[in-house]
């Protein structure tokens, strides 16, 4: 075992020593900067300089969630991105119906969310199966769409710089911070066409405003309910009562209260206190198991069978001075993870055993970290970003021992500490040219120290045309459940690999190294004053030191003991694209693509993650009146590609590797502004209806919904 150690005392020590670093500076300006130069540069320089240097770079605005009402939760606008998919956390295709965001192929697992700029780590309250699949909603679901400002889909070496979990990149959801008296109730309803499928039902209020001068406030109350599939909606198209499951509901109540600060004209705090639940209706997804009577009986009466509870608590500061600004916070981030047990006692892996003993585990996320944008002139005109950031995971779990029962032992208990300290160099070397060197140096208490360097380029060829290129190292820490040595949790016969006897015992190492990717882009970007616009990305990622459980040879041991290891590496890459195209004052229209030229697990030659071969968007807006528009879009997918050897590694027999052929889906919808204070929306979503099914054959692996219609209500006052 290594014996690296960061302790919580020593790591916020950290934190403030590189806070200070910026009072140093300002104390060399005079040295480093012409005078006069300073607040000019603040104007004209801040902390996203730097993204401005990468393609893959997409906002969706709160305008485009209003024209695109989405049902579930963001990810089906996200999803219209460039180098965007959804998938489920593996290629498998187990929980397949667990949709979540893939940015450029890399997986659900490789994309981190934001709120408000701090990560979002509920998800690893849910343990990991063997093959890394999750039982998990992903985090993009607790926050409804009506509070959401913007949302920055970050890709490709630039999401480099804000460490672990983001080798594919990030998504960053902003939210509403009204700065006068606001006052709003939406509604939403979303009713399918065919019965079998789940309809939708939101509703979400905000009140904000100022109490004086220095003090403001947003309260916020929301709640919505997707009822799941027909337990038997996949039957039919599988030829099989044995079908897998269509997607499972979800219910959602959340709260949330802001208070903002304005100390003097350059500082600012705010209190950010939020709550959420989460909590499934069982469709009778068994993952690797055929139903039984209990998960049949389960579905039947839309049983909970797991719930997520997220509480938050963030102090934030933004400062500007002399010398630059700021962005600091302290997070502290409580998930209850609460579900029926599975997968001992018989069951096999990822199958509910039982109506009545629930298991918990307890996540707690302590996050702090301070960033620092400063201009400066050395030799040439720069801003220097310096940050720093801890992370700290306090984990409490039950333990599944290979006889069924659950120990109460320290194994329960498990923590992880990383600090992160990086630094970014926006450099203007000549108006055309744009250098961003950066390195980041995260030391964890277990695996010890890993660096991440980036470089990012921007030249522009003319006012019109830009060329880009970036090279980054990412990584991504392992779990705490697959760092505990006394973690372990037993298939128990049912979902060990051929030639395995049961039970199968999987347990944490706290040897592993965290997961690596070298990512790499280059393209090219056009743009002129009368609105068209155009890019053309390449995309690399050579992905290694993957996290899996791996075979341990030890004849003493009751059945086949597995432990979480390194092992295995993948290359990612492809093509992305974007054109828009004012085509009159009152019409625009914008097309992407995304193409997957490679996505290869290189041990068994398999896909990384099920993703379309390419996927086109495109979208026709139009201003009809002042007060009502018009949008046309659709999507078109290519090819899905299947496995040919499954869960186990075992050979699929050829009949059976049957890929998802191309499809397409095209939606329309209106928003009409009624008055001053209310805004309708409607429309169609999958206007042709077409319905696709989960067979669990090849790459059959989710339900693509038909058609639905919606409409929702907006009022402000």
């Amino acid at each position: 075992m290594k014996t690296h150690s960061v302790t919580l005392g020593g790591c916020l020590t950290a934190l403030v020593l590189v806070s200070a670093l910026p009072a140093y500076a300002q104390e060399q300006q005079d040295i480093l900067l012409d005078e006069g130069t300073i607040l000019d540069m603040l104007v004209v320089q801040a902390a996203s300089d730097e993204l401005r240097q990468a393609l893959g770079v997409s906002n969706i605005t709160s305008e485009d969630l209003l024209n695109r009402p989405v049902a579930r939760d963001i990810s089906e606008i996200v999803r219209t991105m460039p180098g965007v998919n959804l998938s489920g956390n593996t290629s498998t295709g187990q929980r397949g119906n667990q949709r979540q965001i893939d940015l450029r192929g890399m997986g659900p697992e490789n994309t981190l969310i934001l709120i408000d700029g701090r990560p979002v780590l509920s998800r690893n309250a849910v343990r990991p199966g063997r093959r890394g699949e999750r039982d998990t909603r992903g985090d993009a679901g607790w926050i409804p769409p009506e509070l959401i400002e913007r949302i920055e889909v970050i890709r490709g070496p630039a999401a480099a710089r804000y460490g672990s979990g983001a080798a594919g990149g990030v998504v960053n959801i902003i939210t509403r911070q009204p700065e006068q008296l606001a006052m709003q109730v939406s509604t939403f309803l979303q009713i399918p066409e065919d019965s079998d499928e789940g309809g939708s039902r939101r509703v979400n209020a905000l009140l904000a405003g100022p109490v004086n001068d220095m003090l403001s406030y947003r309260l916020t109350a929301g709640a919505s309910w997707t009822d799941p599939d027909s337990p038997d909606i996949n039957e039919e198209a599988a030829e099989d009562e044995d079908a897998p499951a269509g997607r499972e509901g979800v219910v959602t109540y959340d709260f949330g209260a802001l208070w903002s600060a304005q100390l003097d004209a350059n500082h600012s705090v705010d209190l950010d206190v939020s709550w959420s639940r989460q909590s499934n209706i069982f469709a009778g997804d068994t993952l690797l198991s055929s139903p039984t009577d209990l998960t049949d009986a389960l579905a039947e009466d839309g049983a909970e069978t797991n719930t997520m509870e997220r509480t938050s608590v963030a102090l934030t500061h933004s400062g500007t001075y002399d010398f630059g600004v700021s962005e600091s916070f302290i997070q502290w981030e409580n998930t209850f993870n609460r579900r029926l047990s599975e997968g001992t006692a018989g069951g096999g892996e990822g199958a509910i055993n039982t109506e009545e003993d629930y298991r918990v585990g307890i996540l707690d996320n302590i996050i702090a970290k301070t960033e620092w944008d400063i201009p400066l002139f050395v030799l040439r005109d720069q801003t220097i970003t310096l940050g720093a950031e801890y992370r700290g995971e306090f984990l409490e779990s039950y333990t599944e021992l290979a006889d069924g029962t659950i120990e109460d032992f320290e194994g329960r208990y498990q923590e992880a500490h990383m600090l992160g300290l990086y630094v970014e160099d926006n450099i203007l070397v000549t108006d055309q040219l744009t250098v961003t060197p950066g390195l980041r140096l995260d030391v964890h208490d277990s695996f010890g120290t890993n660096y991440s360097p980036s470089l990012n380029v921007s030249y522009a060829m003319t006012d019109e045309i830009t060329v880009k290129a970036g090279i980054a190292r990412a990584f991504k820490a392992p779990t705490v459940y697959q760092l505990n040595p006394l973690y372990a949790w037993s298939t128990r016969g049912r979902g060990c690999p051929t030639g395995f006897s049961g039970p199968c015992d999987v347990f944490g190492n706290p040897d592993l190294e965290p997961e690596h990717s070298l990512n790499m882009e280059v393209g090219v970007a056009y743009a002129n004053v009368d609105g068209w616009q155009a890019s053309l990305t390449y995309f690399h990622n050579e992905f290694d030191n993957r996290i899996e459980a791996v075979y341990v040879d030890d004849p003493s041991y009751p059945g086949s003991l597995f432990r979480w290891g390194n092992s295995g590496s993948a290359t990612v890459r492809g093509l992305e694209g974007n054109l828009v195209v004012p085509l009159h004052e009152t019409v625009s229209w914008s097309t992407n693509f995304t193409a997957m030229l490679e996505s290869r697990e290189h041990e068994y030659d398999q896909p990384l993650s099920l993703i379309p071969d390419y996927t086109i968007n495109s979208s026709l807006r139009w201003e009809a009146m002042e007060n009502l528009g018009l949008t046309l879009s659709g999507t078109y997918y290519g090819e899905i590609q299947p496995r040919t050897v499954d869960h186990n590694n075992d050979p699929i027999p050829e009949e059976e590797q049957i890929g998802r052929d191309p499809y397409g889906v095209v939606n329309f919808a209106l928003d009409y502004q009624i008055n001053d204070n209310a805004r309708l929306t409607a429309g169609v979503n999958n206007l042709f209806h077409t319905q696709l099914y989960r067979t669990g054959e090849g790459a059959n692996t989710f339900n693509e919904p038909g058609r639905s219609f919606y409409v929702g209500l907006t009022g402000s006052f």
